[in-house]
Parts: structure tokens; C-alpha cells; sequence
């Protein structure tokens, strides 16, 4: 098959820990023929989406993950498969460009389905599983906000569209910034926030479970580091070699088929303690340290679901 990758700068990724580049090496061993682009290079031309940007060779090499041919513009159309990979933040930029990417519906298959993808952002999926999730409001007003934290206590607060655990304040009983965070975040953006109630289970991790096309196929935990309230790796957060709860699969029995019906292909959501916190679908992350823990091919299993995509669309 013929695979582009719309991602943040290849150049730049590390071969041992980012997914995208994990996937692509899969795909590569697996025969496919390999494009990269920015989403800066994505355009509408007179009723075609095209991209200006390089066939892929991708190498386990640090500092050199790819080598790259000569700058082409190509009709994405011409395309099997489209992966959208790049980072949030999911800003009109993002928003864009699953618009854009919409348009190869019926002839190009784009992962994860950029519709879903454009209404199901990372922290607002959860909301329709309130069974699953801890307290959660989603507000701009400071009053509705200080009410929220009036009945919960400790609470953590965050962008609504951010990532990678940038932003994420806790704030307890006894804190006293909340105004003064509600002013910093409403100065430079126009986005509301969410806030939710602090689950203490964090100390012991915030695990980030894996699905693909629906079914979850593994978990890593990330244990924050000493002092920190955020997990994330991106912050120093350490990833262990954990087990599926029942708790977990429970939770991925009532995700899993809206995920599947709605393209969702690959999937990580995180849960602490018993909630679920988050549906990543924008461009989650993990991969490769799921398979050094559990010794399991993880992108085989994504592409195997993408390939029966593809032939079911023939």
C-alpha cells in the first residue's frame, strides 16, 4: 500500500519511544511505500487534497530516523492509507486540516477518522461516559469553577485542549491561586477549562491503556516522579509493566465499540485508580514501550486493523 504520514518533523523523533515513527517502521517491513508531510504542506487545490512533501525511508538510527527523497507534491487521493499524527495543540490549525482530510473519505482511508477526530477531542469523548469518569466540569466562568471546587476540595486544573500535562495544576483544600490561574489561562486564550476532582490513585500511577480498532491489547503505567502530580512521560513520568485490571476491561467493553464504529483505530486512553480521565485519539503515544514490557507487536496489531480496513473498502 501507499502510506502518508501528515506528522510534526520526522527529524526530530525519538526511535525509542515515538509511536509514529514505530508504526512506520512496521509498515515499512510489512512492504508498504512510505510519504511524509507537514500539516503546514497539507492543501485544497481546486477540488483536490494534496501534500508537498518526501517519500520515507525510515532506520532505527539516533539522530538520523529517516532518510528522505526529493520534495514532490502528491494528490492524497492516490493514497490507501492517510495517518493523522501530529501533536495537538488542537487549535483551528488541527481542526483545519481534518476538515481537509475529510474530503478522501471513500477513496483514501485516514487514521484515525478525522471527523471523530475533530468532535471527539482528547477530554471531551469522556464526557459521555460519566459512569466511568471522575467529577468533571468544563467552564470559562470563574464562579462556576470556585463552585466546583467548593464541593470537591482538591481538584486539578487544566486547558481543555492541551497535552503532554502542560497546564495541569493541582490545586487542594487549602490552595490559594485559583484566581490567579483562571486570569493567566483567560489572558492568552479564548478556551474554557476543565476541572476535575483529584484522584489520590495517581500516586501509584495514571495508566495509559492501549486499543486497537476497539479492543484493548495492553497497558503501561506511568508513576509520577517525586513531588510531581503529573504522570506524563513528557514531564518525567516513569513507565512500568502493568496488568489489565477488570476494572480496565470493563471500561474498554463500554468505549470500545463507539471507538471502533467511529474509526477510532488506534486509541489510548488513561484511567486512575477505577475512572477513565481521557480518550486520546489525536495522536496517542506508547507503542513501543508497551511492546518492550509485554514483548507484543503492537503495530503489527494496528496494521492488521488498517489492512482490513483498506480491503474492505476495495
Amino acid at each position: 500500500m501507499k502510506i502518508a504520514f501528515q506528522m510534526d518533523p520526522i527529524t526530530g523523533v525519538n526511535i525509542d519511544a515515538d509511536s509514529t515513527f514505530r508504526l512506520a517502521e512496521e509498515a515499512q517491513a510489512r512492504g508498504h511505500d512510505l510519504f511524509y508531510y507537514s500539516p503546514d504542506d497539507l492543501s485544497f487545490q481546486e477540488g483536490r487534497i494534496m501534500a508537498r512533501g518526501h517519500d520515507m525511508t525510515v532506520q532505527r538510527v539516533k539522530g538520523d530516523p529517516a532518510k528522505l527523497g526529493p520534495r514532490r507534491e502528491v494528490d492524497l487521493a492516490d493514497f490507501d492509507v492517510v495517518w493523522l499524527r501530529q501533536d495537538p495543540p488542537f487549535d483551528m490549525h488541527y481542526i483545519t486540516s481534518t476538515h481537509l482530510l475529510d474530503r478522501l473519505a471513500g477513496t483514501t482511508l485516514v487514521v484515525n477518522d478525522p471527523f471523530w477526530v475533530r468532535n471527539y477531542p482528547e477530554k471531551l469523548l469522556v464526557l459521555d461516559f460519566p459512569e466511568l469518569t471522575p467529577p468533571t466540569t468544563i467552564a470559562r466562568d470563574l464562579g462556576v469553577i470556585r463552585e466546583f471546587k467548593a464541593r470537591h476540595g482538591d481538584i486539578i486544573l487544566k486547558p481543555l485542549y492541551g497535552n503532554g500535562g502542560a497546564g495541569v495544576f493541582r490545586l487542594d483544600e487549602n490552595d490559594r491561586n485559583l484566581s490567579s490561574l483562571h486570569e493567566l489561562f483567560t489572558g492568552f486564550s479564548r478556551e474554557p477549562l476543565i476541572v476535575q476532582k483529584f484522584l489520590p490513585a495517581v500516586s501509584k500511577g495514571d495508566k495509559r491503556v492501549i486499543l486497537v480498532d476497539g479492543e484493548p491489547v495492553g497497558a503501561i503505567n506511568r508513576v509520577p516522579a517525586e513531588g510531581e502530580t503529573r504522570s506524563n512521560m513528557h514531564v518525567g513520568g516513569r513507565p512500568e509493566k502493568i496488568e489489565l485490571s477488570a476494572r480496565d476491561r470493563e471500561i474498554c467493553a463500554a468505549i470500545g465499540p463507539l471507538l471502533r464504529e467511529k474509526g477510532q483505530v488506534f486509541v489510548g486512553i488513561d484511567v486512575i485508580g477505577d475512572y477513565l480521565t481521557e480518550i486520546n485519539v489525536t495522536s496517542p503515544t506508547g507503542i513501543q514501550e508497551l511492546e518492550r514490557f509485554d514483548g507484543v507487536n503492537i503495530a503489527e496489531k494496528v496494521w492488521e486493523a488498517i489492512e482490513a480496513r483498506v480491503a474492505a473498502m476495495a
